[in-house]
């Protein structure tokens, strides 16, 4: 899922290329995809594009007379700058927005079509889409420590709550956790003052650092890579890959759909966490260091 690096670069290259211009139609490839009836969508047509934003994961398009587009990416949903009037692909293409310089194409190469568009009038309306989650690069310390401290979860879970923290999910939460050498299992209410404060710088140096790298990436042109594996993470997506700080195999624990990557050299003192899928295989055998599950794999002749 687009995060805050990725969601930002998209709202730079889309200011670059259509603020200000009026939007002249709107082609929907899937019916499906939007969500909302009143006002109709036909009412963004013929508005000038006046505002864009972030809500969270949300893209947020501002139309004259207070109309508003908003786009929920998801998972596999994504965004293309074409020439005007380009033609939608195939089953994946679920909108487009025709500017008098290019269109904005709507995309999601999933069976699951989750992606989502609202057409909303007024900030009342617009409120609506805000889950409350804080944005780290806009508080202070002591905002953030007391939202982290409000709810007793696992760091993984609290930075990827948007009613907690806006915009951050798997992948930079994997990235931070790993910056400020936390583990991911950690109880947010057993946090020390200097972890908050490790955490905090974690997570606006990662978000920062991200944002910056994916615009030199894309050198003023459309960004094209937004995807959650890169190669340049230090763990997200690096199951059993070295870990570039301390050399240790990355680990990582499978819930549902989700998966958390960790070092257990930098995150939690050589101790491995217990996966769910794995656990149930393993049973009583589950190691408990890495030295341990290094052992256990040799036994059945893996590789060590």
């Amino acid at each position: 899922m687009p995060e805050y690096p990725d969601l930002e670069v998209y709202l730079d290259a889309l200011e670059a290329r259509a603020l200000g211009q009026i939007l002249s139609k709107v082609r929907l490839g899937s019916p499906f995809v939007l969500r909302s009836v009143e006002p109709p969508l036909v009412a963004v047509e013929g508005k000038a594009l006046v505002s864009l934003r972030r809500l969270g994961k949300r893209l947020v398009l501002g139309f004259d007379q207070g109309l508003f587009i908003v786009i929920h990416l998801m998972v596999a949903g994504r965004l293309a700058w074409k020439e005007p009037r380009a033609k939608l692909p195939g089953r994946a293409g679920l909108a487009a927005f025709d500017f008098a310089t290019g269109t904005l194409v709507l995309t999601e190469v999933s069976t699951r079509k989750r992606a989502s568009i609202h057409v909303v009038q007024g900030e009342a309306a617009l409120r609506a889409f805000d889950r409350g989650g804080l944005e780290p690069l806009q508080v202070h310390l002591d905002a953030f420590a007391e939202r982290l401290r409000s709810e007793n979860h696992t760091l993984k879970r609290a930075l990827t709550d948007p009613r907690l923290f806006a915009a951050v999910g798997n992948a930079y939460s994997d990235e931070i956790l790993h910056r400020a050498k936390l583990s991911p299992v950690k109880q947010t209410r057993t946090m020390t003052g200097e972890e908050i404060a490790r955490l905090y710088e974690a997570t606006r140096a990662v978000l920062e650092e991200w944002k910056a790298r994916l615009a030199d990436e894309a050198h003023g042109s459309w960004p094209e890579k937004v995807t959650a594996f890169r190669p340049e993470m230090a763990v997200h997506g690096k199951y059993k890959e070295p870990c570039p700080v301390c050399g240790a195999a990355v680990q990582r624990i499978v819930r549902a759909d989700n998966e958390t990557n960790y070092c257990p050299g930098c995150q939690t003192g050589g101790r491995l966490l217990a996966d769910r899928s794995l656990s149930r295989l393993l049973k009583e055998d589950w190691p408990d260091t890495l030295d341990e599950l290094e052992e256990y794999v040799a036994s059945r002749g893996g590789p060590r």
